[in-house]
């Protein structure tokens, strides 16, 4: 099994990020939509602190983390709006 991520282009604003984990599916989906597992991976650099870890699934729902090294001093952030869920994907 592979660990490599794939990332490829998907029309003008997309991109399909791909990898395979020695891991139960559920556990993995788990692990990046819920805020509080999220949370423990996705700290960014060392100094840097978890600001925002908001995470919604249902269409029409919003994801949106971000994160500071110190008090307003430096931040970076992502947000989305989700169009649309893969099928059978009903863990939110």
């Amino acid at each position: 099994m592979t660990n490599t991520l794939q990332v490829a282009k998907s029309g003008d604003q997309d991109l399909v990020m791909a990898r395979t984990f020695d891991a139960p599916r559920p556990l993995v989906f788990d692990a990046f939509t819920k805020p509080e597992l999220v949370r423990r991976w996705l700290l960014g650099p060392p100094g840097w602190n978890d600001a925002v870890c908001e995470i919604d699934l249902k269409v029409a729902g919003r994801y949106r983390m971000s994160a500071e090294q110190r008090a307003g001093a430096r931040t970076w952030g992502s947000a989305a709006l989700i169009a649309r869920r893969a099928a059978g994907e009903d863990r939110s």
